[in-house]
C-alpha cells in the first residue's frame, strides 16, 4: 500500500510541473509576437527591455503588494491600482477593463493592449530603466 502512494505521488511530483508549466518568453518571441499583434518595430527593442527588467520575460509574474496593498501583474507588470482589479477587489471602473488575472495568460493580448494605454497615457517613464541605446532587435526577424 506504501509502495502504491509513493509511486503515485512520484507520479504526480514528475507530472506536475508540465501541468503547472508557464510561459516564458524571450526577446525575440516577444518581439515577434507584438509586431504581429501590430506594435511598431521601432519600439520592439524597448518593450523586451522593459519585459526583462519588469518579469524576466514571465508572463505569471506578480509582484508582492507595495504599501498600499497594490500589485503588479504579467510580463509588464501592471498595476491593479489604476489598470486593472484583481479576483481580490471589487469590480471596478479601470483604464484597461479586464481582470488583472488576464495578463498572467499565456496568450500577451490583454498585456499588450493595456501597455500599449498606458504607454499613451504615461509614456515610457511609468517603465523606468530602459532608456538610451538598447540591443537591436533585427536579428529576430
Amino acid at each position: 500500500m506504501r509502495a502504491s502512494l509513493l509511486i503515485c505521488a512520484l507520479i504526480v511530483a514528475c507530472l506536475a510541473p508540465g501541468i503547472l508549466a508557464t510561459r516564458t518568453m524571450d526577446r525575440c518571441s516577444l518581439a515577434r509576437e507584438m509586431a504581429n499583434k501590430g506594435v511598431p518595430r521601432d519600439q520592439l527593442a524597448r518593450w523586451a527591455c522593459i519585459a526583462d527588467n519588469q518579469s524576466n520575460y514571465h508572463t505569471d509574474a506578480v509582484s508582492p503588494p507595495n504599501d498600499k496593498g497594490f500589485r503588479n501583474y504579467g510580463i509588464f507588470q501592471i498595476s491593479n491600482a489604476y489598470w486593472c482589479y484583481s479576483k481580490d477587489q471589487a469590480a471596478r471602473d479601470v483604464e484597461c477593463k479586464v481582470k488583472c488575472e488576464a495578463f498572467l495568460e499565456d496568450d500577451i493580448s490583454h498585456s499588450v493592449l493595456c501597455a500599449k494605454k498606458i504607454l499613451e497615457k504615461q509614456g515610457w517613464s511609468a517603465w523606468p530603466g530602459c532608456t538610451g541605446s538598447l540591443p537591436s532587435i533585427d536579428n529576430c526577424f
